[in-house]
């Protein structure tokens, strides 16, 4: 089993940037990739961001790139969506999310087998 935990969510004007944090615990063989999703009021959750645990290769929604970046600090078992040039359609809860060992990372929902349970994120026009 793998435990998600995410942070770091809060209130930024537009042009602002925060920085999520996502600590990971539970076997650490139990999981491929790492994935940053975003959900807003009346929305479906959509893909962000993700990273492969093991060669760290990522891979961006279009929404992401330019602007938002993934890290990992392996001492700490963390994951971080580092957010810059934010906008007010950023506003959403990001969710932290971890593929199964052995499944194809993508950026669908159903491809991720764990979840945490999201940190808030408004950007104020």
């Amino acid at each position: 089993q793998v435990q998600l935990v995410e942070s770091g969510g809060g209130l930024v004007q537009a042009g602002g940037s925060l920085r999520l944090s996502c600590v990971v615990s539970g076997d650490s063989f139990s999981f491929r990739s790492l994935a940053w999703f975003r959900q807003a009021p009346g929305m479906e959750r959509e893909f962000v961001i993700n990273e492969d645990w093991s060669d760290a290769s990522t891979y961006y929604a279009d929404s992401a790139k330019g602007r938002f970046t993934i890290s990992r600090d392996l001492d700490r078992n963390t994951v971080y969506l580092q957010m810059n040039s934010l906008k007010p359609e950023d506003t959403a809860v990001y969710y932290c999310a971890a593929t199964a060992v052995g499944a194809v990372a993508g950026d669908t929902v159903g491809s991720y087998a764990f979840w945490g349970h999201g940190t808030q994120v408004i950007v104020s026009s």
